[in-house]
């Protein structure tokens, strides 16, 4: 199961991360409590950089903040809205992530794609039923509202390549919880699903 802890803040959370071996981890520069500097995010990352996917997290970025997010941060990946793709100009490189929100209608299925709710980072859970649905046609990585408490009922209701987390382990907003993010993964392993196999290093 691929693992993404999304909207670290601090050096802590980014350590509590790779001492969980995740997979990757993401770092917000939308409008967020949990919004950082593209400088900030670099520091940030630079102990994770070869050991896990650093993410650029967006929704609807303008070209000047693009181009400065990727010059000063340099992420593996960008996540936005999967229709922003359209007008971006990206470097060959850069894996993309696009988020599919709860209700969005989808009829080109990208290789990979994070679903998530309405409104990113609100704690609210997407739509299962909907996400289910959406992962028997592509890798999907569920995001919305998933704590320690209830991610081994998603991932049972929707069988996806991944899961992503954010609010559901933070001590406050905007501040990740050491101990919440080592009880998520644990939950997440613990749940029985397979190891995801990717059929290729996308994301």
């Amino acid at each position: 199961m691929w693992i993404k802890i999304c909207g670290l803040t601090t050096p802590e959370a980014v350590a509590a991360a790779l001492a969980a071996r995740v997979d990757a981890i993401g770092f917000v520069f939308a409008a967020s409590v949990r919004r950082v500097t593209p400088e900030a995010a670099a520091r940030l990352a630079a102990p994770a950089r070869g050991r896990v996917r650093c993410v650029a997290v967006t929704r609807h970025p303008d070209p000047a903040a693009l181009e400065e997010i990727l010059a000063a941060f340099a992420p593996d990946v960008l996540q936005t809205d999967a229709e922003d793709f359209a007008s971006l100009h990206l470097p060959a490189r850069l894996a993309r992530l696009p988020v599919v929100r709860s209700g969005d209608v989808v009829n080109s299925v990208p290789p990979r794609v994070l679903f998530e709710g309405p409104a990113s980072g609100s704690g609210v859970p997407s739509d299962w039923s909907g996400a289910a649905r959406l992962a028997v046609r592509t890798e999907l990585v569920l995001a919305g509202g998933l704590t320690a408490r209830n991610v081994a009922a998603a991932i049972g209701r929707v069988r996806p390549f991944g899961v992503d987390v954010s609010s559901g382990v933070e001590a406050q907003p905007g501040i990740k919880s050491p101990a919440a993010i080592a009880e998520f993964v644990a939950a997440v392993r613990a749940a029985g699903a397979p190891a995801a196999q990717p059929r290729e290093d996308r994301v």
